[in-house]
């Protein structure tokens, strides 16, 4: 049994493929045509699972589709009906949008050159937040969990709220259009000066920078109806009243300012991108997560009352928000969590597929995602290839002292770009494809930004950590293997790793086991016998851009930035200019 798992037409387009209950490959789009959060047909990246799976198209059983035009139908309707009174323009990019997702297994065929007949293939389409829920949970190691899944809005739908029992999910509750957590923090992210797609989890770095002092007008913007279901206030938002502009069909995602008139008038005046932060839009920055952690732990707590499950697994782009995932435990009384690396909108292809073979077809759930390296790898041929392509000298070390030397650039000050094995599935750069550096060199963060990464100087860098010395270092102990939780570094530790500690004294962890990536670990391990510290900084390998897929994107890298070394599987080349 095939199952190709498709997110299309919506932020961050997918694809997976399961085989016999099991997943063979998942990747986004953005990492083949390097459109960062790419919107449209993933066919490149359906090509790239049909390939790892051995299979053609025609091969498919079944095409789970993460989106069902008939969920949550009449609130649907009545929207764009009454939106097409204000914006006739918004009512055809709607239908338009209806249109493409019914039409998927056709626009695929074509897409992908295929000549065969595709009408033997079955579609099924699978509501945006149950592709959520079974994202998380057919995946996880729970056989029972409370389920959370929480973003800005799919199939109507913000936040949805339920129970996972072996291979079925039941819904609890739910909150639909036009009220969510997500588009608060989108709309305020815009406010702030932060526009593209995407961006909200740079508010998250600045937040730590202000003190929550605008609360109460953030209180005034959600509105309780019970434990569960909140409502926002609408006054200060337009995503509602059919006059917002969006684009969700190629490309990058598009959306016009959501904040109106009064949340300007509330808090006062909006950031121009590129503006100074002055400490009004850090305390802005901090109101907004203080309010996001009070719907978040609202909900969680309702969630346990309700179920008196001790296993959460949450999934949408609010679970994305490490800062409060990191608080989880001491919040709440959940005792174990799970959320998959990619728990926004690239991982419904995903969930949708699970969905198709454990709760429509009723079979047993056979697989646990245990590490986020599902996307392409490469030979030591092709590697080999692309080094003599562009006519670089390197040198071939077996592992353990390519890891040896490797280390040693690290400890030396060097910047190393690490490429290694299957790519990662969502957001997070996880050790396969990372930039890593020397976490104790208090200046190494202005030095990536300043040769390689160019990011604004209130983010973060992210360490990782060999799991093991995990609590000698943090706070909290939970492994982290996804790099989806903050947690405090203790008071004594933080002066010795100072370019990962966050200006609060926090760190996005990533714990890293000898089990789930051997490799990473010995390099890790190798710069904890030269420095005495198990801890690397480690961000994603781009320049404002994907993340490099390739070999050839890895070294198209390498040579426009200022990298030091390029490890490429078993290759470690040295610039020499």
């Amino acid at each position: 049994m095939n199952i190709l798992g498709i997110n299309a037409y919506h932020g961050d387009a997918s694809a997976c493929l399961v085989q016999g209950g099991k997943l063979i490959a998942a990747c986004e789009e953005e990492r083949f045509n390097r459109v960062k959060h790419c919107a449209g047909l993933p066919h490149l990246a359906t090509a790239y699972c049909l390939k790892e799976g051995g299979i053609a198209f025609h091969d498919i059983d079944i095409l789970a589709i993460s989106r069902n035009p008939y969920a949550n139908l009449a609130n649907k309707a009545f929207y764009i009906l009454s939106s097409a009174l204000k914006n006739g323009a918004l009512l055809k990019s709607r239908l338009s949008t209806i249109g493409r997702v019914r039409t998927i297994r056709k626009d695929l065929a074509k897409a992908l050159n295929v000549q065969q007949e595709v009408a033997n293939i079955r579609v099924c389409h699978v509501e945006h937040h149950l592709a959520h829920m079974a994202s998380a949970f057919f995946v996880s190691p729970f056989d029972e969990a409370a389920l959370l899944s929480i973003d800005g809005f799919g199939d109507f739908v913000s936040t949805k709220i339920g129970v996972g029992r072996h291979n079925k999910i039941e819904t609890l509750g739910q909150v639909c259009f036009p009220h969510s957590s997500g588009i608060l923090y989108t709309a305020t992210t815009q406010f702030l000066g932060f526009c593209k797609y995407g961006d909200e989890g740079k508010v998250m770095g600045l937040a730590p920078y202000g003190q929550p002092k605008y609360l109460d007008v953030f209180r005034d913007m959600v509105h309780w109806h019970d434990d569960f279901r909140f409502k926002l206030n609408l006054d200060y938002f337009k995503h509602h009243d059919g006059s917002l502009q969006m684009s969700w069909l190629d490309g990058s995602p598009v959306i016009e300012s959501i904040f109106s008139d009064k949340f300007a008038q509330k808090l006062g005046p909006p950031r121009q991108p590129g503006a100074e932060l002055t400490p009004f839009y850090k305390d802005v920055a901090a109101s907004l997560q203080a309010m996001l952690e009070e719907i978040y732990f609202r909900i969680v707590n309702h969630l346990y009352e309700k179920t008196q499950l001790s296993n959460l697994c949450l999934a949408g782009g609010v679970a994305l928000n490490s800062v409060c995932n990191g608080k989880l435990f001491m919040q709440s009384k959940f005792k174990d969590v799970y959320i998959q690396p990619a728990a926004g909108d690239g991982g419904i292809s995903l969930g949708a597929a699970f969905y198709v073979w454990n709760a429509v077809l009723g079979r047993e759930r056979l697989f646990t995602l245990e590490n986020a390296y599902t996307g392409p790898s490469f030979s030591d041929t092709e590697i080999a290839t692309a080094i003599e392509k562009h006519k670089l000298d390197s040198n071939y070390l077996e592992e353990e002292t390519l890891c040896e030397k490797t280390a040693a650039h690290i400890a030396a000050g060097k910047i190393v770009g690490w490429f290694q094995g299957r790519s990662e599935y969502g957001p997070r750069a996880l050790g396969n494809r990372s930039i890593v550096v020397d976490p104790r060199r208090a200046d190494m963060k202005e030095i990536l930004n300043r040769r390689i990464k160019h990011r604004e100087p209130f983010r973060p860098f992210a360490p990782s950590i060999l799991q093991e010395c995990t609590a000698d270092y943090f706070e909290q102990s939970y492994p982290s293997p996804f790099m989806l939780m903050v947690y405090d570094i203790k008071p004594e530790m933080r002066e010795k790793i100072p370019a990962v500690t966050h200006v609060d004294g926090s760190g996005r962890l990533q714990t890293v086991s000898e089990r789930e990536n051997s490799r990473y670990y010995r390099l890790i391990h190798a710069f904890y016998k030269k420095t005495g510290v198990p801890v690397v900084l480690n961000t994603s390998f781009n320049e404002n851009e994907p993340i490099v897929t390739t070999p050839e994107d890895a070294i198209r890298c390498f040579l426009k930035t200022k990298m030091d070394v390029l490890v490429l599987g078993n290759h470690l080349i040295e610039r020499t200019n």
